[in-house]
């Protein structure tokens, strides 16, 4: 028995391995550091052991489905950007929930009608942001990405961006999280949900989210015997419902490494059932 025995986990930040497809191309033309060139298989794997391996394969939803299967994970949110994303929210519906492609404000007219157009045929839930892996970098509160949250009000979808310094060497001055105060108080019907982790401003996001009522936290990319200390108080406090389970699966981690963590977390008792599913299912409008 675990401490969220029964409840039927929604991991917002889960994907595919496809053969053949380099999915850091983008970051490592910006990293300078022969290892992020040369050696690493993902730009920041420096920071994490076991990196999952030997997944690539012809069919990368049915991988995922047994990972998920095996963990209690009831719903994935997986990106529509790739074939396998886009296969699997048609082929498993009730198991898959749609993302749009992460946006690129220095193509605010093409990101506008690409959300429109994933909106329409996939009925994306969401959309991505990592302001570090932007080429040219493009800060949370620059101009160029007021019309894409403005998109984000209009569709009524929420936006999950990368916040905190980048795990990739990459700058990271365009992910301080002081710079959300400025983006929910130009937008305050904006849903914004923060990923990997805000550090080394936790304490600054959870002043934030005391202020801001649509502003959330994720759990992305951190295994979690390293949840931030902070971050588990402010949860077993005043904001349980604010803090949003999101693996890295298989980005960075193994779901078998992370729910080999989990029990471990000294959340409260009614923690676990707002973190592991109803946060997620509130902000993503997900029945039941």
């Amino acid at each position: 028995m675990t401490p969220y025995s029964g409840t039927p986990i929604i991991d917002t930040h889960i994907g595919f391995r496809e053969s053949g497809y380099d999915e850091y191309t983008f970051i490592t033309r910006q990293t300078k550091d022969s290892q992020s060139r040369d050696e690493f298989t993902m730009p920041a794997q420096y920071m994490f052991k076991d990196v999952p391996s030997d997944l690539a394969t012809d069919d990368p939803v049915s991988v995922t489905l047994r990972e998920m299967d095996k963990h209690g994970i009831e719903i994935g949110m997986v990106s529509v950007a790739k074939e396998s994303g886009q296969r699997a929210v048609r082929t498993f519906p009730d198991r898959f929930v749609p993302q749009g492609s992460a946006v690129d404000p220095n193509d605010i007219m093409g990101t506008s009608k690409r959300m429109t157009r994933e909106y329409e045929e996939f009925g994306i839930r969401s959309v991505s942001s990592f302001a570090a892996g932007t080429f040219p970098q493009v800060a949370l509160n620059a101009p160029q990405m007021y019309p894409i949250y403005a998109k984000c009000v209009e569709l009524d979808i929420p936006i999950f961006a990368c916040a905190g310094i980048a795990g990739p060497r990459l700058k990271s001055a365009v992910q301080h999280v002081e710079l959300i105060d400025d983006v929910m108080f130009d937008f305050p019907d904006l849903v914004f949900v923060t990923r990997h982790g805000c550090e080394p401003w936790e304490d600054l996001a959870i002043k934030l989210m005391i202020k801001w009522p649509n502003l959330y936290y994720s759990t992305s990319a951190f295994a979690p015997k390293h949840y931030p200390k902070a971050i588990v108080d402010y949860a077993n406090t005043r904001g349980a419902d604010k803090i949003i389970y999101a693996g890295y699966f298989p980005a960075g981690l193994s779901l078998d490494r992370i729910f080999g963590d989990m029990p471990n977390v000294p959340f409260k008792d009614h923690v676990w059932p707002k973190f592991l599913h109803d946060n997620a299912s509130r902000v993503l409008k997900l029945k039941g």
